[in-house]
């Protein structure tokens, strides 16, 4: 549930250059969080060097993935109905298509796709796609194919993803798999594993090889990325039994940050998700110190009552997560700070709820993902929790915050009013094809004439007008950050 979902993007199909001599068709689907589309651009540079190309056109693929999202109920009733959709060509139009599911669902069902969904012929989990050639060669011989085999080492970091669907501004960067949070509510450490961190210098060297490529801002993505630490290898939790000497060279996620800061002094660097139980001062000291790191921090806390996150196995209280934001604002004052807010977890009262809304109201968030309890199988909730609250108290509840909060991104939108903004171009603005669209370092939107500036270009934009979340400008010049 912490990790951000981009409705804009869901079910996007992935288009990459056409390798010269690739004979077959990939047609690859995603779902879900970032995690998720960074991947698919992990198996898209898989399947390339296979012999295939991607294609948009359905009809015409002799491979179909679409990787997949467990986090809500409705994430996998949507992957349902494009496997009817997959069904329906490969019956009308193309029998000798194969169809596989990779991601968080395949890790969840297992063997189940396989029995239940007689399309699917491959199942795939997060940490197998490296195997995807010995059982697409299994899939060819004519058998099911699966591996959702959870590794303890996998991190990818030696496969250079190809940039799917990209804008060439902005891109993800894996740095850590898999999540040692236990929360009750979530499904991530039963389809992702042991939480494991990157090789930095690997980090670093695909940090680098973006700038070589254009790129101007880069999020490095993690269940949650302030656990990063590398110690030559390993699991988080086995940390305590490293030596001497690796203890002294560890990197964590503050050192790591400021190693992508000072590798490139003028590229963007944002993070996403981060959990407030391991997000420490030094990382906050880090972010003020380095003007590239962008000031926003993702900080899902799901619920404002203590009895709630007790129930939630979040390992943070109230008082704690507020002395957290309090620090935050002291250190770096014009940093935004979003939120993931779940209501209607069992139990919750409505004195536990107004705890969600006075800790709302304590911090007022820039923005926010707030969702009604969703119970997913096979968590530790739905193994030893009745689903108590009635469907029409947590839909009133959510209404109530989902208002809060657009007067709260109100609030905190217009403080940027009449001031100049550094915007990174990133697209044109969806109403007008006379307008840049970008955003600033603290993650909002600003529209703007586009004049004579190009896409990739830092630009100074006087803010004149905003809505709720969007602000509306008029570029003054290049911002000191352009200079190459």
């Amino acid at each position: 549930m912490e990790k951000i979902i981009d409705e804009n993007k869901q079910g996007e199909s992935l288009i990459l250059e056409q390798k010269e001599g690739n004979k077959r068709k990939l047609f690859i689907e995603s779902y879900g969080c970032a995690m998720n589309f960074s991947d698919s651009e992990i198996v898209a540079s898989i399947m390339a060097d296979q012999g295939f190309n991607t294609t948009q056109n359905l009809e015409e693929a002799d491979l179909v993935l679409v990787n997949t999202c467990s986090i809500r109920d409705k994430a996998e009733q949507t992957v349902r109905k494009r496997l009817e959709k997959y069904n329906a060509v490969k019956r009308d139009h193309n029998p000798k298509m194969k169809v596989g599911v990779l991601g968080c669902m395949a890790e969840r069902l297992k063997a189940k796709f396989l029995d239940e969904e007689k399309i699917v012929d491959l199942v795939v989990g997060p940490d197998a796609y490296k195997d995807l050639p010995n059982l697409l060669a299994e899939v060819d011989e004519g058998k099911d194919a699966i591996n959702v085999i959870l590794s303890k080492e996998e991190t990818y970091g030696d496969i250079a993803p190809v940039r799917l669907n990209s804008n060439g501004v902005t891109a993800f960067v894996s740095i850590t798999r898999g999540c040692d949070n236990m929360c009750t509510f979530c499904v991530v450490p039963f389809t992702r594993g042991r939480e494991r961190s990157r090789d930095p210098q690997s980090i670093l060297e695909e940090l680098n090889d973006l700038w070589n490529q254009g790129y101007k801002e880069v999020t490095l993505l993690g269940q949650n990325v302030d656990s990063y630490l590398w110690y030559g290898g390993g699991l988080k939790k086995d940390f305590e039994k490293a030596t001497d000497l690796q203890k002294a060279t560890a990197v964590n996620f503050a050192n790591l940050l400021e190693l992508c800061a000072k590798a490139q002094p003028k590229m963007r660097i944002r993070f996403s998700t981060s959990n407030p139980q391991d997000f420490t001062l030094d990382v906050i000291e880090t972010m003020a110190k380095y003007p590239n790191i962008c000031k926003h921090i993702h900080l899902p806390v799901q619920s404002g009552s203590d009895r709630i996150l007790k129930e939630m196995n979040r390992l943070h209280t109230r008082k704690e997560y507020m002395k957290l934001i309090d620090n935050i604002k002291r250190i770096i004052p014009n940093c935004a700070i979003s939120q993931d807010m779940i209501v209607g977890f069992p139990t919750e009262t409505e004195e536990d709820f107004q705890d969600t809304v006075s800790l709302m109201e304590y911090v007022k968030y820039d923005f926010g993902y707030m969702f009604t309890y969703s119970e997913r199988p096979g968590t530790l909730a739905e193994r030893k929790m009745e689903d108590d609250v009635p469907e029409l108290v947590k839909k009133r509840r959510l209404a109530e915050i989902v208002e809060l909060q657009q007067k709260h991104s109100g609030i905190r939108t217009k403080q940027h009013l009449n001031t100049i903004v550094e915007v990174l171009i990133e697209k044109e603005s969806k109403k007008s094809n006379q307008h840049w669209s970008g955003r600033t370092s603290e993650n909002v939107v600003c529209v703007f004439p586009k004049a004579h500036y190009k896409i990739g270009d830092f630009v100074n934009v006087k803010t004149t007008d905003c809505t709720t979340a969007t602000l509306i400008g008029k570029a003054v010049g290049y911002s000191a950050n352009n200079e190459q």
